[in-house]
């Protein structure tokens, strides 16, 4: 028995003694059933609270990162077969978290080992839930053009300004943001990457309500917010070199980019497929196939293309990992996942019907699926906008002249 076959018997084994029952519906419940963790965190179940406690004990909430900082240490195969058989036994994610997806691979790449050592665990542990400070009202596809100020005060920093469609401010610990620390440097250089405190004085936040009746999204403000210069003895609150944190922030975007291009984001999760709606709508025929041919023919088309888009990403992963990086690339991902994502919600909505369309209602669980569609059309803006992604495809992918 090889030692890849070893792990996985060592997996499955593991994972039937150790993933409550109640754990294994994976996208039965969509965005409600995700474990986003945190100080403010409500377990919704003492077997969800349980289940997360187990796996990052393992440190499988995050198995890749290295061992001393909570991670798993394993390696990308064992990555897939832990994955793999988690989806075999349809059990939940631990833990989502931006922690997780975006500020933690760009402190493992740009984090003094002091700050890893210090903000990476609790992660891991969904101890800490961390928001983002990126986009301002007049700075958002167009990032480089931040203005919030963060000046040098000798023992600390002071920080003034706005931030906006800062993903769950409102419910987060502890804020990664963008500043620029020096006024008169050119427009990509004078930029800081800086992690504060959410429970300190002078931040507020205030909710961004959306067409799909939610709420993810806040303004933040900075009302001369001190924040220390060392969170702890040798814990520098700026990540990276100070006044080069467009560098950093360059990196953490291609894995938001990956994230939501992917369908990483709970909020893309649905509980049911297309051909399973409409299995349930229109019935079969006599071969025991959708009885509507052309809504048939377009499922057809959309699980092909998600196949090809999960394969694509699986072999950027692979890439990345054998130090060739993902680049540009991850705006691909970006774009087509995107727009994937919003072909399958528009399928689910045809599949259903007006029904469907039901706003309020424990019939449709007040309109879950309807809430998800107008949730998608904000995919391809967050992040940097579709048209940002392919103006960046155009220019680093494609090389195309004039673009």
């Amino acid at each position: 028995m090889s030692d890849l076959e070893a792990f996985r018997k060592e997996v499955r084994a593991w994972l039937e003694e150790n993933c409550p029952k109640e754990m294994r519906d994976a996208g039965a419940g969509g965005e409600d059933s995700i474990c986003w963790g945190g100080k403010r965190w409500t377990f919704e179940s003492e077997a969800q609270k349980i289940w997360l406690g187990r796996m990052a004990e393992k440190g499988w909430t995050v198995p890749s990162w290295p061992k001393e900082y909570g991670g798993g240490g394993l390696s990308k195969e064992e990555v897939k077969i832990l994955k793999a058989e988690m989806r075999a036994i349809k059990a939940r994610s631990p833990l989502e978290s931006f922690g997780i997806w975006m500020l933690g691979p760009a402190l493992l790449k740009y984090g003094t080992h002091e700050q890893k050592a210090h903000f990476l665990p609790p992660i891991a542990r969904g101890e800490i839930r961390w928001c983002q400070g990126y986009s301002e009202p007049n700075a958002g596809s167009d990032l480089a053009s931040l203005q919030c100020k963060c000046e040098d005060k000798g023992d600390h920093w002071l920080i003034n300004g706005q931030k906006v469609w800062t993903s769950y401010a409102d419910e987060a610990d502890w804020i990664f943001v963008l500043v620029r620390t020096d006024p008169k440097a050119t427009k990509h250089t004078g930029i800081s990457f800086i992690l504060v405190n959410m429970e300190q004085d002078g931040v507020s936040t205030k909710p961004i309500k959306l067409i799909s009746g939610k709420s993810p999204f806040c303004e933040t403000f900075f009302d001369d917010a001190t924040v220390p210069k060392e969170h702890a003895p040798g814990v520098s609150a700026i990540v990276g070199e100070l006044n080069k944190g467009w560098d950093v922030a360059k990196y953490l975007l291609t894995h938001e980019r990956e994230m939501i291009g992917g369908g990483g984001s709970a909020s893309l999760i649905a509980a049911r497929s297309p051909g399973e709606i409409a299995a349930q709508k229109t019935g079969l025929d006599a071969g025991g196939r959708l009885d509507d041919s052309m809504l048939r023919a377009k499922i057809a088309q959309a699980d092909v293309d998600g196949w090809a888009f999960m394969l694509t990403m699986e072999r950027m992963k692979d890439e990345a990992k054998a130090g060739q990086g993902t680049g540009a690339n991850s705006s691909m991902l970006k774009y087509y996942g995107t727009e994937l994502n919003k072909r399958r919600y528009e399928l689910m909505m045809d599949a259903g019907g007006s029904d469907e369309l039901e706003w309020e209602g424990e019939r449709t669980k007040d309109g879950k699926l309807a809430r998800g569609w107008l949730r998608t059309k904000a995919n391809s803006i967050e992040g940097g906008t579709s048209e940002v992604q392919l103006n960046i495809i155009a220019k680093r992918i494609l090389e195309l002249p004039g673009a």
